[in-house]
C-alpha cells in the first residue's frame, strides 16, 4: 500500500481548565485554609448522627451483652462478621487501586490515588471494631488474645484462619498507613510553606519530615513509594484471600468452596471502586474538583465497575454450578433451596441484582458519563456487596445439617444500629481527612499536566524527579 494516512489521537488531557502550577496548589489548599462551608458541615452532622446511633448500639451491647443482638445457635456470626468482611473488602481495594494504577504507570490514578489510600486506612479501623466487639468483654482482649509468653500457657490456635486475620489485616494496616503517609509527604510541605498560622506551620512541619523538594529528596521518595506499591500489591491479594479462609477452611455448605479467595478479591475491588466512586463524586462537587476529576477519569472507574461486577457475577454463576455438578446433596439444597427458594431468597436477590443487573449499565458511554447514573449505582454496589456477605454468612448459618437446629435470623434494632452507625465512623474520619490534609496529589497533577514536559526537572507519575 502507497501512500497511507497516519492519524494521530489527541493527547489525554487530566487536568481541564487550562489550570497552572500556581492553580493546582491554591485549588487542592483551599479546602484546608477556609472555614468549611455549609455542605462540609451537613455532610459532617449526618456522619455525627450515625456515629452516635454506632455509640448507643456499642454501649448497650457492651453494658447488657451480645443477646441484644440477633445471634444465636446455629447463627453465631450475624451482622458482626457480615460488617467485618464488608468493610474490610472496601479496605483492601483502596491500596490496590492505587498501588496497581501506579505501578502500571496509570496517569489517571492521579484523580484517584489519595482517596482511595484513605478509604483504606478508615474502612480497616471501621472493620476492626466488629471482631473485637463480637468476641465480647473487648477490654480483656489484650490479655487473652494476645500470643504472649505467660505462666499460664494459653496461646491462640494459630491453626485458626480467625488468627490468620489478626495477622494479614494487622500487616495490610501498617502498608497501607506507610503507603499512604509517603504518598502525603511531598504534599505536606507544600501545605507548610503556605501556612501563616503558627500552630498550622508547625504541625505541617513535623508531618513533612524535613521535606526540602531536593534530588535527594525525591529519589529517595520515589525508590520508597515504588517499594511500598510492590509491597502492598500481592500483600492485598493475599490479605482478602486469607479472609475468604475463614469461610473455605470449614466444612459448611455454601462455603467449602476453592473458588473464594478469587472470588472475594474481584469482589473486594469491586466494592471498593464502587465506595471511591461515591466519595468523589461528592468531592468533585463540593470542593469543585472538576477539573482535577474530569468525566474521563470517572468513566474509567465506571468500566472497571463494569468489569469486575461481572467478573462477580460470573463467580455466583460457578458457585451454583459447582452445586449442581458436584452432586453434593448439601450443596444443591443449600444454593438452590436456602438461597433462591428459601425464606432468605429476597436477600439474594438484592444481592444479585445489585451486583449483576444493574451495573450492567455502563455498556452505554452515555450512562458511564452521566454524575447521577453512576452515584445511584455505586450505592446500589455498596448496598449488593453488604447483602453479598450477609448471604453468605447468615443464609450458610441458619440451616446447618440438623432440621432440628434451623432457625430464621433476624437482625434487631441494635444489629441496624451498629451497621447504620459504621457509616458514621468512615464518613467522619474521611471528612475530618478532606479537612486536614490535600485529597489530591499535587505532585503528581503536576506531572500530569502539559506544562510539565516542557518544565526544567519536572516529574511525571512512576518518574524521578529532579530538582522540583
Amino acid at each position: 500500500m502507497s501512500d497511507e494516512i497516519q492519524t494521530t489521537l489527541p493527547p489525554t488531557v487530566y487536568v481541564t481548565g487550562g489550570k497552572t502550577f500556581a492553580d493546582v496548589n491554591e485549588d487542592v489548599s483551599r479546602p484546608l485554609e477556609n472555614f468549611p462551608k455549609g455542605r462540609w458541615w451537613a455532610c459532617f452532622s449526618i456522619a455525627i448522627l450515625a456515629l452516635m446511633i454506632w455509640a448507643f448500639s456499642v454501649t448497650c451491647i457492651v453494658l447488657v451483652g451480645q443477646g441484644v443482638l440477633g445471634i444465636e445457635q446455629p447463627n453465631g456470626w450475624g451482622t458482626d462478621i457480615t460488617n467485618f468482611v464488608f468493610w474490610v473488602g472496601i479496605g483492601h481495594a483502596g491500596t490496590l487501586i492505587s498501588a496497581i494504577l501506579f505501578l502500571f504507570r496509570q496517569k489517571w490514578r492521579t484523580a484517584i490515588n489519595r482517596s482511595a489510600e484513605a478509604m483504606t486506612i478508615f474502612a480497616v479501623i471501621t472493620a476492626l471494631t466488629f471482631p473485637l466487639l463480637h468476641t465480647g468483654r473487648p477490654w480483656y482482649a489484650c490479655f487473652w488474645l494476645l500470643p504472649y509468653p505467660n505462666q499460664r500457657h494459653l496461646w491462640v490456635n494459630f491453626r485458626s484462619p480467625l488468627l490468620w486475620d489478626v495477622f494479614a489485616v494487622g500487616t495490610y494496616f501498617t502498608i497501607s498507613l506507610v503507603f499512604w503517609f509517603t504518598g502525603l509527604i511531598p504534599d505536606l510541605a507544600s501545605i507548610r510553606d503556605r501556612a501563616k498560622h503558627p500552630v498550622r506551620r508547625f504541625a505541617y512541619t513535623i508531618l513533612s519530615m524535613g521535606w526540602r523538594g531536593s534530588n535527594k529528596n525525591w529519589n529517595h521518595y520515589e525508590m520508597a513509594y515504588l517499594l511500598l506499591a510492590g509491597l502492598s500489591t500481592p500483600l492485598v491479594l493475599s490479605v482478602h484471600s486469607v479472609v475468604s479462609f475463614d469461610f473455605a477452611v470449614s466444612l459448611i455448605p455454601g462455603w467449602h468452596t476453592t473458588i473464594f479467595p478469587p472470588y472475594f478479591v474481584a469482589g473486594a475491588i469491586f466494592s471498593g471502586f464502587a465506595m471511591v466512586l461515591t466519595l468523589l463524586v461528592i468531592m468533585r462537587e463540593v470542593f469543585g474538583f472538576k477539573n482535577y476529576i474530569t468525566l474521563d477519569h470517572l468513566e474509567k472507574m465506571n468500566k472497571i465497575i463494569l468489569l469486575t461486577g461481572s467478573l462477580v457475577g460470573y463467580s455466583y454463576g460457578c458457585e451454583f454450578f459447582a452445586a449442581w455438578y458436584s452432586g453434593n446433596p448439601y450443596e444443591y439444597a443449600h444454593f438452590f433451596l436456602n438461597r433462591v427458594t428459601g425464606p432468605m431468597w429476597w436477600a439474594w436477590v438484592i444481592m444479585t441484582s445489585c451486583n449483576c443487573l444493574f451495573p450492567q449499565i455502563f455498556w452505554f458511554r452515555k450512562a458511564r458519563r452521566s454524575i447521577p447514573v453512576m452515584f445511584v449505582i455505586s450505592l446500589f454496589v455498596n448496598i449488593g456487596m453488604w447483602f453479598e456477605r450477609y448471604v453468605i454468612v447468615v443464609s450458610s448459618l441458619y440451616r446447618d445439617f440438623l432440621p432440628v437446629s434451623w432457625k430464621y435470623y433476624i437482625p434487631t434494632w441494635y444489629d441496624w444500629g451498629w451497621t447504620f452507625g459504621s457509616m458514621g465512623i468512615f464518613f467522619a474520619l474521611f471528612l475530618l481527612f478532606v479537612r486536614a490534609l490535600p485529597t489530591l496529589a499535587m505532585s503528581e497533577l503536576k506531572g500530569v499536566m502539559p506544562q510539565a514536559k516542557a518544565a526544567p526537572g519536572s516529574i511525571s507519575v512512576g518518574e524521578a524527579p529532579t530538582n522540583w
